[in-house]
């Protein structure tokens, strides 16, 4: 049994959803104790539980200690098998999060699988559902397997409700290199609000276009159904031939919209003033495909914390060391192998 300590590196909740997904690849049981050490409230939360119990749901695995709060926990895989299954988080709590819980395994499996999952697809310290869709999921078609996912209702913090769908035609996974983004083909900054005045998503956007050196007709507004707030996201998008960087802004209470602008909008310069293929996020999604491909290479800006944990864990269950290697222009190059 692999014992992990869930409060060194990163100490979050990554730490549980690779270790449950890579015990299911492996077979290899885990342990795991002071779980989210590293956070203001530790132990699980809601989205947590529902990732490790739709890990057991697809895998056939058993645990112990999966409830809310709890700090220790333990899980025993079984056989992963394709099926038609639907989660739902019950809270707020992240549905990208779950997914990158089980999406692995499933690309693994016997069959095709159909996957629904519902919670949130819009908060703070989760990836937002068009990143998932539009950066991370054309990366992992690109070794071997056919994901597609549809938004079928928006989710914001704190009341939840959104609903996400996802086809899953698996394959093998092989090893890319992924070190070039190509030339610019589009970019754009979309402002969305839900049972909020316009206001707020209008000084989003002004502010977006006085920090951004991009065509008028980059800039949108688009007000979503009054029942899906209160919420708000602000989405700057930059596309390339071979991959996509969305950076993202949350609408928080107490927080002036130009402030919300102007975070995102030095986000996105900087990735687009370094010749990085992959911002920090999808870095540190990228490094468990690739380690369970058994190799490959991108390269990304200064690697965050979440990646050095999230190679730690996957040298626990693999065997496989990922080295980040500073290169020029203050860009890095991560190697698994």
């Amino acid at each position: 049994m692999i014992i992990i300590d869930g409060s060194e590196g990163e100490g979050g909740g990554q730490v549980v959803r690779n270790a449950c997904a890579l015990s299911l690849v492996t077979g290899a049981p885990f342990r795991i104790a002071n779980i989210r050490g590293g956070r203001e409230k530790p132990g699980l939360m809601r989205q947590h539980v529902t990732a490790i119990e739709a890990a057991c749901a697809i895998g056939g695995g058993s645990c112990e200690g999966v409830r809310v709060g709890s700090r220790a926990m333990s899980f025993t895989p079984g056989t992963v098998r394709a099926g038609d299954y639907h989660f739902a988080v019950g809270t707020a709590g992240s549905t990208g999060l779950v997914l990158q819980t089980i999406l692995m395994p499933l690309l693994l499996a016997d069959g095709p699988s159909r996957v629904v999952l519902e919670g949130g697809t819009h908060n703070m310290l989760a990836p937002p559902f068009e990143f998932i869709e539009r950066c991370f999921l054309p990366v992992v078609n690109r070794m071997g397997p056919t994901v597609t996912a549809k938004l079928v209702r928006h989710g914001f913090y704190p009341s939840g409700g959104g609903r996400i769908e996802v086809e899953i035609n698996p394959a093998p996974l092989v090893a890319i290199d992924c070190t070039e983004r190509g030339a610019l083909l589009d970019q754009s900054a979309t402002a969305f609000f839900a049972g909020l005045p316009f206001d707020v998503a209008d000084r989003e956007i002004r502010t977006a276009q006085k920090q951004l050196d991009w065509p008028e007709r980059s800039f949108s507004v688009r007000e979503l159904p009054e029942e899906r707030g209160p919420g708000n996201i602000l989405l700057l998008e930059a596309r390339y031939e071979h991959v996509t960087e969305i950076v993202s802004g949350f609408g928080k209470l107490g927080v002036p919209a130009e402030q919300i602008a102007k975070r995102a909008a030095a986000r996105m310069k900087g990735y687009l003033e370094s010749t990085a293929f992959a911002g920090p996020y999808l870095a540190d999604q990228l490094l468990l495909p690739f380690a369970i491909a058994g190799g490959g290479a991108f390269t990304t800006v200064k690697p965050s914390q979440h990646a050095m944990t999230a190679a730690d864990v996957t040298a626990r269950f693999l065997g496989r060391h990922t080295a980040f290697v500073h290169e020029a222009n203050g860009i890095h190059r991560v190697v698994v192998g």
